[in-house]
């Protein structure tokens, strides 16, 4: 059953669905465009293969979806771990930039997350990014710290978000 089942990215004429190996090409090639740190074909892949693949999602443009070769918009990878939601990466291909696919993806996740009962989710992006921190700020994730020199390739300072997505219980 695909994310898009529960209509989340309906707004931006995408579904929502979990990512697998035969998406990685296009995900590394998204990536590469994006600017991300370089994380390649074989961390995906070992990531997919760890056992937490719900939390690799891609959003597919729908008109796409029913063709055998879709063409991804973007994709988000995170991991739960302790109760706790790690976002590693976030891009979307540049031709879908400013659609609401971003904040889509951003939402799927953290619905995933929810259904898995995890409390805080957290992230790292460069400080420069100031699209990338109004996404996620309006998406309720406030700023708590700053890494010097986190990035390179070019070097820069990341800042440290979190977004309490349920009280722990006392």
């Amino acid at each position: 059953m695909s994310i898009a089942a529960r209509n989340i990215g309906s707004q931006a004429g995408i579904a929502i669905v979990r990512m697998t190996e035969h998406d990685l090409l296009e995900v590394v090639e998204i990536e590469e465009q994006s600017g991300l740190s370089r994380w390649g074909w074989a961390a995906y892949y070992a990531e997919l293969q760890s056992g937490n693949p719900n939390l690799m999602l891609i959003a597919v443009p729908r008109q796409a979806a029913i063709i055998e070769h879709r063409r991804i918009a973007g994709y988000i990878v995170a991991r739960e771990t302790a109760g706790e939601l790690h976002i590693n990466n976030v891009a979307v291909r540049g031709s879908y930039r400013r659609r609401g696919i971003g904040r889509a993806l951003l939402e799927s996740i953290i619905q995933e997350a929810r259904r898995l009962s995890v409390t805080t989710a957290f992230l790292e992006v460069r400080s420069g990014n100031l699209a990338a921190q109004k996404l996620y700020e309006e998406s309720g994730f406030k700023a708590i710290a700053q890494r010097s020199n986190y990035y390179s390739d070019p070097a820069e300072d990341a800042v440290v978000m979190s977004l309490v997505l349920m009280q722990k219980p006392a």
